[in-house]
């Protein structure tokens, strides 16, 4: 049984990393700058059109998409947004404003997914013992599974912390409603950025913004996988893969009282 249930472990593990791989952009933005020189001469001579100046570029995708090559790019997917790879097989973006739209709702769901992603096997790590600690009860069960819809327990958490949460989560809605009032606005874009870890330079917040889209539909994938693999095995993701979780000596000793390894 345990044998069956690492196989199903990893086999999501690499799926995931397949997938986020898979979303890798493939272009940017081209960008362009051209100015006009008067010339310093005699009264009445027409202006004189300086030499174009371009910045470092990729060239434009390909009318083919990156992710389903069998597929035509569809039109509103041109390459300008970071991790763009032509994915839309049911043509959900028709036009530039509603990939504007469906991208606010990826950004943010990509967010809330890193920070689960995180969240969730440290309640199963930690909960336990500053539960005992503080002398509160646990909210892991017997087998240390985070409270979810498919394992249960939610219960068990206190009506304080959804009210804060729906607070916090309006707050940031109104502030994000103000901020896209802004000219310079692009989805996910804040303005929230206290140690000034955003590059100045084009080509750097290019590659955070890549970094940050790619990093959150891995966390999307992955919170999906903890919560299906822990409704299937019973047992929490913690326990399950340790590896990735426990330090390497705790996990082989571990591995050896299971007996996936002998003495």
């Amino acid at each position: 049984m345990h044998s069956r249930i690492m196989k199903f472990s990893a086999a999501i593990t690499l799926t995931c990393l397949v997938s986020a791989s898979a979303f890798a952009p493939q272009s940017s933005l081209i960008l362009k700058r051209t100015s006009l020189a008067m010339a310093d001469s005699v009264e009445g001579e027409m202006p004189v059109v300086a030499q174009e100046e371009s910045m470092p570029t990729i060239p434009a995708p390909s009318k083919m998409s990156e992710s389903l090559p069998f597929m035509t790019r569809p039109v509103a997917l041109d390459g300008t947004l970071a991790g763009d790879v032509g994915f839309d097989p049911f043509g959900f973006a028709k036009d530039n404003a509603s990939l504007m739209k469906y991208r606010e709702a990826e950004i943010k769901h990509a967010r809330l997914a890193m920070l689960a992603a995180a969240g969730w096997p440290m309640s199963e790590l930690f909960n336990t013992k500053f539960a005992s600690t503080f002398g509160a009860p646990s909210i892991v069960d017997a087998t240390d599974r985070a409270p979810s819809v498919l394992n249960g327990g939610l219960g068990k958490i206190s009506p304080v912390y959804w009210v804060v949460c729906l607070v916090a989560a309006a707050a940031i809605e109104a502030y994000g409603f103000s901020q896209a009032k802004k000219a310079d606005y692009f989805p996910g874009n804040l303005g929230f950025d206290p140690l000034g870890l955003y590059p100045k330079d084009p080509e750097g917040q290019r590659r955070l913004q890549l970094n940050e889209i790619k990093n959150g539909r891995l966390a999307m994938i992955a919170i999906t996988a903890f919560a299906f693999q822990e409704f299937v095995s019973k047992l929490g993701v913690v326990e399950e893969t340790p590896f990735f979780f426990k330090p390497v000596g705790v996990a082989m000793k571990e591995y050896a009282n299971q007996g996936y390894i002998s003495h």
